[in-house]
């Protein structure tokens, strides 16, 4: 089972506080997972399809909690092995359905959500609990965070960010070939959506991963950089041990000053030693020493280029 699947079947069982929250989260998902169905004489119905048994159990037992007019229940087998079944509620046009669906503010489009109480905090948070049972996913903690709602609706699209942004949530839209896409790709705002539609079990898992996770990505940065400043020492030792080299088969070792000479015995005898060890161990600052290494460095490479002449 996805991670997705985990978090749709644990909101499904969160009961709404009232009747307006309830309205709220039938409508977002009948809006998100389900199709109008136009009859005769303007009258519309609703079919409600989705392939998690618990949604549809939340989306049937909703609407009778709601409304006195009974769904058709029906089951569809997946056409391929394993593939999962699907739930679908089907309520036919008729004059009662097409007043259900005003009231939902369903129908007609261009009054979507007005009945809909989206003022209270509890009722926002059901509205996307249901937007996210009917078209929502998120990606496993292990991997990239992700959070998204996919929704042909621009209008509906648009409501659910500025639902996202009122609860200060790091929500962006685009669209995907023709579909309208509301995501959140930041960990803390992946983390905040849970909590705020309910998933509280699906909320500790995902930062019990995330923790281990930072932790582990905070531990290789920390190896990543110690092992680049150890290549850097090493790097550092042999060039300079080699430029050592170079003015000692030159015969020119004696001719340096008493302080050059001072250095290269100190690199001498600490081979392995970084530029912070040396200095702690001469008295000397780093920068002091590194002075000197680099006139060293200096000497080995004009030695260098006289023999190349």
């Amino acid at each position: 089972m996805s991670f997705a699947e985990e978090v749709k079947n644990e909101i499904a069982h969160c009961k709404p506080k009232n009747a307006a929250c309830r309205y709220a989260e039938l409508a977002a998902l009948l809006c998100m997972g389900g199709s109008l169905m136009l009859g005769s004489h303007g009258q519309v119905g609703i079919e409600f399809s989705t392939s998690n048994n618990a949604v549809a159990r939340k989306a049937l037992t909703m609407w009778r909690q709601s409304f006195a007019i009974r769904p058709e229940v029906r089951v569809r087998q997946g056409l391929r092995l394993r593939k999962k079944n699907y739930y679908i509620l089907r309520v036919p046009p008729s004059l009662i359905s097409t007043e259900i669906l005003e009231q939902l503010s369903l129908f007609p489009k261009a009054q979507e959500f007005h009945t809909i109480n989206l003022k209270s905090q509890d009722c926002q948070r059901a509205f996307l609990r249901g937007a996210f049972m009917g078209g929502g996913s998120v990606n496993q903690p292990k991997g990239d965070y992700h959070m998204e709602l996919l929704t042909g609706n621009e209008a509906f699209a648009a409501l659910l960010l500025k639902i996202l942004r009122r609860f200060h949530l790091p929500a962006k839209m685009t669209d995907r070939k023709g579909d309208y896409l509301v995501y959140i790709k930041e960990g803390n705002g992946v983390s905040s959506f849970l909590q705020y539609i309910g998933a509280s079990q699906a909320y500790m898992k995902f930062e019990s991963v995330r923790v281990v996770k930072e932790m582990r990505n905070n531990v290789n940065r920390v190896v990543n950089c110690e092992t680049a400043n150890l290549q850097k020492t090493v790097d550092a030792a042999v060039r300079q041990r080699r430029d050592i080299h170079v003015i000692q088969a030159s015969g020119l070792y004696q001719q340096m000053t008493p302080k050059l000479q001072e250095a290269a015995e100190l690199r001498a005898e600490n081979p392995e030693a970084s530029m912070s060890e040396l200095a702690s161990a001469s008295g000397l600052t780093k920068s002091g020493l590194a002075h000197r290494f680099k006139k060293i460095a200096d000497i080995a490479r004009q030695i260098e280029e006289q023999g190349e002449k």
